[in-house]
């Protein structure tokens, strides 16, 4: 049997950039050789596309992206169409949205992983809200507002919007969720632009912040709880994996911590009486937004197992270091074996 030509995509423009690069890397460090010539394929933060060459390591076990020597591709759609598969190892904003899902779509080239309405919805943090709320699925009590030329709106539950005065609105927003509380930009990943406010004026510097962000902004009651994520792969068959626990190093799980905070422990299986719940709601999640391949759900779960969905990342992190993988590996499939799994799901969508 032929080699499929595998394109695998890294960097891009949004503020994952580096995670981005991280992931790739580590995908195409464990890629099967024998199955796929890979074609490692980088964006920088400018857009620019590049094709890297002569993969070179430092080391038997780690691939340097910085050794590689990178052609820039001046015919973005001419490059992609001589590959048979693409997977956009991309996260953020113009990769992990449904943006480079619809371009790949567009020109009919099959891609990994979800197609660009579960990319979407769950990119946004408050069409997600609505989607799991219809579905059912417990949340913490959220209120969404949005800043636009200068001014907040509260969109209420019939989407009706109410120009507010912050400070004024500051204080029904206490009385409705009580501190502490998160504020989110709807748009951004990686815990990037989030803030645990603990009082007033702390409340209204989050608003403002994540109004930088983005123009739909989440407020979020706090939910008491262990940080419990679960893996899902599979298109006509879900599968889920065994649930883990994130412990930060920080008073949540900011992006430092995430990525820089080397005190941060993930404990697999997680210490948790209510796993196999935790693996349905996953599911019903990953079924709720329509996906497809690949994702990983995230939940608060209480001292009495209450589960609480947090979010559903569509493209999760590929590090070595990254809850997916390792969720995988303790359910007994390696890295390599999950990374053909899901290529190979998405091989069947576009032969069948």
């Amino acid at each position: 049997m032929p080699k499929i030509n595998l394109g695998i995509i890294f960097g891009g423009i949004s503020t994952e950039h580096d995670v981005s690069v991280a992931s790739g890397q580590a995908v195409v460090e464990h890629i099967n050789r024998e199955k796929y010539n890979v074609f490692p394929t980088y964006i920088d933060k400018d857009g620019k596309w590049y094709e890297y060459k002569n993969l070179e390591t430092e080391s038997e076990n780690e691939v340097c992206i910085e050794v590689y020597e990178k052609y820039e591709i001046k015919n973005i759609v001419k490059y992609l169409r001589k590959l048979d598969m693409v997977f956009p190892v991309l996260h953020g904003k113009y990769g992990e949205d449904g943006s480079i899902q619809g371009m790949l779509e567009m020109f009919n080239i099959p891609y990994v992983g979800n197609k660009v309405l579960a990319s979407s919805i769950a990119m946004d943090k408050v069409y997600t809200k609505f989607i799991i709320e219809k579905a059912g699925i417990k949340q913490a009590k959220y209120i969404y507002i949005k800043y636009e030329n200068g001014k907040y709106k509260y969109v209420e539950n019939d989407f009706e919007e109410q120009e507010i005065e912050l400070n004024k609105f500051s204080k029904n927003v206490k009385k409705e969720l009580r501190f502490p509380m998160f504020v989110k930009p709807a748009n951004y990943g990686s815990s990037v632009g989030i803030t645990k406010a603990k009082n007033m004026k702390q409340l209204i510097e989050a608003i403002k912040l994540a109004g930088k962000l983005d123009k739909k902004i989440l407020i979020e009651e706090n939910i008491v709880g262990k940080e419990i994520e679960c893996a899902v792969i599979g298109t006509k068959e879900i599968k889920a994996s065994c649930a883990g626990q994130i412990i930060p190093a920080d008073d949540f799980y900011t992006y430092d911590a995430k990525y820089k905070n080397n005190k941060s422990k993930l404990v697999i299986p997680a210490n948790i009486d209510c796993e196999e719940e935790v693996k349905e709601i996953a599911i019903k999640a990953f079924n709720a937004i329509d996906g497809h391949g690949l994702a990983r759900v995230d939940f608060f779960v209480t001292a009495n197992n209450e589960i609480y969905l947090n979010e559903i990342n569509t493209m999760p992190g590929f590090t070595t270091s990254s809850m997916f993988p390792k969720l995988w590996e303790a359910s007994g499939i390696s890295f390599t074996e999950i990374l053909d799994i899901i290529i190979e799901d998405s091989i069947n969508i576009y032969t069948q």
